[in-house]
């Protein structure tokens, strides 16, 4: 296939630049940091010090990241690449006159100025990723990307402390060095595939907090869009308030260099590139937001070990770690919900609008540590514990608003452990917009594995009635089910159809039986009419689907109850397939004879192995 050498360079191409921009802000940072640790200023003028640089670097975020999005959506995202490399070009020599003459507020400057061209670049970097990447790698595609920004941030952080350490009398020496990784960075940055302009006709507004405040509005409209800002904005709240406290712990509480400091940096940016790895890896070519509740357990239980007394350099650095890889598995599904969720000609403001956040997020932890620290009183220890404490409650929070999220990690659990599902057909799912899934059972179990088979939101209509046990009525509310029952009058049936007929014009999915018929303890059920029904108010595709493999499903119903066993081999092996997308005038029986071939085509798969 021809288009996929060019589009494995532009992603690469896209990944190499991405890196060398995070490692010089993060390097210059780190050095600028590391200058002020050693200038023996008095504790208090260098905690200020230090929290002025973080400051610097998160307020350009928060001023020009709006400006960014209009950049990343007025023009092609490659061109604002490519422009924003020259820009940072000028800037590395500027650094460097500024470290020549050894100029503390010219380099604060550069600080803010480094962080500038990052925020302007932020947009068109996310925004580039579903441009160059189909939706099914989109998860894999987050992970490399933010494994890429924390090995440069590992690098940048150690590279700014080492030469902080061994450039101190010659420190135009670090700026040549950041000038030379932006002349490669131009280079990569020619290589990244051509994309059009998403809305070449938007109109730049001046005021970044109006523009704020309309993309705000237009996230809020999205309930799942808007989690994922605010948790996008908590992750690097949390991660810059850590960062301000291993700077310090490093130096007063294990009484380190500025060299095994930046080590300890690195040990955190490594687990949280590793996590992101490994969260696109185990997201099996979805968007999995069941990571996220099991990312913030993580993060809580190792930031609570880190505020332990008398723990050893390589100990700290292992929690570090560890704190960092539970990061991983909480930021690449929010950021694939970002990129992923908002419409092409939005989609440019919206991650900026996000990106911004996330900065302000930054930019809070700088206040929050100096608040605990100047008026508080507490010590690296503290902070630890009360960083633990806050994702507690964050996680928690999390859960009341979203508990899907916790649905979706017991099944991403039950899929990894007991069943192993043999997905075909992924691509025949619609990205976006209503659908109508018509599949051969919609068993509880059925349900289960289909939810976790696909990230779209699914409605499933199933026979219920008032003789369910109480379990029973719970699982239906977990699994979105719209009852329909035996015992409906006309009128209630009626609702239940316009129900299924509101969440398709919602653009999310229904999943009903294609037979027209239900069958619980010998009573038949027709819901044949208002499938039509369904079909003719709503023009959704119609996707035939097959579950084969659930002979012994975990969960069975029976006369009204529920009753657990387990599968005699585990894993048990489920195959799923989706078929082509039928239009939404196809008939119950040619829904029919569509999952019937695809038993056919199953078999015949099958019998070739």
């Amino acid at each position: 296939m021809p288009e996929e050498p060019r589009w494995r360079r532009g992603f690469w191409s896209l990944i190499a630049t991405q890196f060398q921009g995070a490692f010089n802000e993060n390097g210059l940072k780190y050095f600028v940091i590391y200058l002020v640790l050693g200038m023996n200023l008095s504790k208090t003028n260098e905690d200020r010090k230090v929290l002025l640089v973080g400051a610097l670097f998160s307020l350009p975020f928060i001023f020009f990241s709006m400006s960014g999005g209009y950049l990343a959506d007025r023009f092609s995202k490659r061109n604002v690449t490519i422009w924003i490399k020259y820009f940072e070009i000028a800037l590395m020599l500027l650094a460097t006159a500024a470290f020549a003459w050894h100029s503390l507020n010219l380099a604060l400057l550069c600080v803010f100025l480094a962080s500038t061209q990052g925020a302007l670049f932020g947009p068109s970097k996310y925004g580039l990723l579903p441009e160059l990447l189909p939706e099914k790698l989109l998860s894999w595609g987050n992970g490399v990307l933010e494994l890429g920004t924390f090995l440069a941030i590992i690098a940048g952080s150690v590279a700014g402390a080492f030469m902080a350490d061994f450039f101190r009398a010659k420190q135009e020496i670090p700026g040549l060095i950041f000038f030379g990784c932006s002349m490669l960075g131009l280079a990569a940055s020619y290589a990244i595939s051509r994309v059009p302009a998403a809305d070449a006709g938007k109109k730049f507004r001046a005021n970044f907090l109006g523009d704020l405040w309309a993309q705000g509005k237009l996230i809020r409209r999205d309930r799942a869009l808007w989690l994922a800002v605010l948790g996008n904005t908590y992750f690097w709240f949390f991660g810059a308030l850590l960062q301000f406290d291993i700077i310090f712990y490093g130096k007063y509480v294990l009484q380190t260099s500025d060299f095994h400091d930046g080590i300890l940096q690195a040990g955190a940016a490594v687990g949280i590139g590793l996590g992101c790895l490994a969260a696109g890896y185990f997201s099996d070519g979805k968007i999995e937001y069941g990571l996220v509740p099991l990312g913030a357990m993580g993060m809580t239980v190792f930031a609570f070990a880190l505020a332990a007394p008398g723990l050893s350099f390589l100990t700290v650095l292992t929690l570090l770690a560890a704190v960092g890889f539970a990061g991983g598995f909480f930021v690449v599904p929010v950021s694939a919900l970002i990129q992923h969720r908002p419409d092409e000609a939005n989609k440019g403001g919206v991650i900026a609008a996000a990106n911004l956040w996330s900065f302000v997020g930054i930019f809070a932890a700088s206040g929050v540590y100096y608040i605990l620290t100047a008026f508080l009183h507490l010590g690296p220890l503290a902070i630890f514990f009360w960083a633990g404490i806050a994702t507690l409650l964050a996680g928690v929070y999390l859960l009341y608003l979203l508990p899907d999220s916790l649905l979706r990690l017991l099944l991403w659990f039950a899929t990894h452990t007991i069943y192993r599902i043999d997905l075909h057909g992924r691509e025949n799912i619609p990205e976006k917009g209503g659908a109508l899934f018509v599949p051969n059972e919609t068993s509880f179990t059925d349900a289960a594995l289909l939810i976790s088979a696909t990230d779209r939101y699914v409605r499933f209509v199933m026979l219920m009635d008032e003789r369910e046990q109480r379990l029973a009525r719970a699982l239906a509310k977990i699994f979105h089910v719209i009852p329909v029952s035996v015992e409906q009058s006309t009128h209630e049936t009626s609702d239940t159809w316009s129900e299924a007929t509101e969440t398709l014009y919602e653009g999310d999915v229904v999943c009903t039986l294609p037979a027209g018929e239900m069958m619980r303890s010998g009573e038949m059920f027709s819901t044949g009419d208002g499938i039509g029904k369904i079909l003719n108010k709503v023009k959704a595709p119609v996707i035939p689907m097959r579950i084969d493999g659930t002979s012994e499903p975990i969960l069975r119903f029976s006369n009204g109850h529920v009753s657990w066993k387990f599968p005699r081999r585990i894993p048990s092996r489920v195959r799923i397939t989706f078929g082509k997308p039928m239009k939404p005038t196809a008939t119950l029986a040619e829904a029919r004879q569509a999952v019937e071939e695809l038993a056919v085509e199953a078999r015949r798969e099958e019998a070739h192995l």
